[in-house]
């Protein structure tokens, strides 16, 4: 076998193993923050990522402060976050679902970089910062639309040039001083975005939805993840009792890479590009 993307003698041999190993197999595809690095979003935990001062479920709903210190970081970071674009790892996915290798992506990212791919089975454990919804009333609203309108509510707040993003889509604020919080256009009542926040449980039909996934495939791909989520290491789990096999893409040490069937130390982008130029071919 002879790979387009070139890799090191070492690298070579385990991305061509692995291959062998996935080869005829239906597909399912975890991803973490590591495939979006390619994209200019940072990741959690891997080299050189920024200190992290996550915003938790807690906090938010109960301040009024936490909630205007969110909405400032937020609305700073938001105009970087959403013009990144999908990066070669997540077109490959896209490639390997139409091509009917892979059977779609559980991803823990909010950032819809797979959508946008062109993956259209995609299960956002942790939810996307494309909607923003009303905690009272549930009327859910575009993010940009709702960007717009904390511009307008804000006249005075700039968008920083080479602002350091953080893997949230967030900015670490100066300051939060005369910041209007954005409401609910409907009922007044206090928005929130559709993400997954610290302290909160991942939607339990979400969950069932990702199980299902792996449930009906007969290989699972971990890429990016450092799978110290606990959703992560279930599904390896879930993997594992039905004795598929389970190859880890990932840069540096996973809570479960004694448990993988081949752990491949590489940039996910460089992998699944290879997966889905060799993949289709051994069906």
């Amino acid at each position: 076998m002879t790979l387009v993307t070139e890799f090191d003698a070492q690298t070579t041999e385990v991305v061509e193993r692995a291959i062998q190993t996935l080869a005829g197999r239906r597909i399912a595809v975890l991803t973490g923050a590591g495939v979006s690095t390619d994209s200019g979003i940072p990741d959690y935990r891997g080299k050189g990522a920024p200190v992290r001062t996550p915003m938790t479920a807690q906090a938010f709903l109960a301040s009024e402060e936490s909630r205007r210190r969110y909405w400032v970081g937020s609305h700073l970071g938001w105009k970087a976050f959403a013009s990144a674009e999908p990066n070669p790892g997540h077109r490959a996915l896209a490639r390997l679902e139409a091509d009917g290798v892979a059977s779609g992506v559980v991803t823990q990212n909010v950032d819809g970089l797979h959508v946008r791919a062109g993956s259209r089975r995609v299960v956002e454990l942790h939810g996307t910062m494309r909607r923003v919804f009303c905690t009272h009333c549930g009327q859910v609203f575009d993010r940009r639309d709702l960007a717009a309108r904390v511009e307008s509510d804000n006249p005075w707040i700039a968008v920083p040039e080479n602002v350091p993003l953080g893997p949230d889509g967030d900015v670490l604020p100066e300051s939060t001083d005369g910041f209007v919080v954005p409401e609910c256009t409907v009922c007044s009542g206090m928005l929130k975005p559709d993400v997954v926040f610290f302290g909160e449980f991942i939607p339990a039909e979400k969950f069932r939805e990702a199980e299902q996934l792996v449930h009906t495939s007969e290989a699972l791909v971990v890429a990016g993840s450092s799978l110290v989520v606990n959703s992560g290491i279930r599904l390896v789990e879930r993997a594992r009792r039905r004795r598929l096999p389970v190859v880890i893409v990932n840069r540096g040490q996973t809570r479960a890479d004694a448990r993988a069937t081949i752990k491949i130390d590489a940039g996910t982008s460089d992998v699944l590009r290879a997966f889905a130029e060799a993949l289709p071919a051994a069906r």
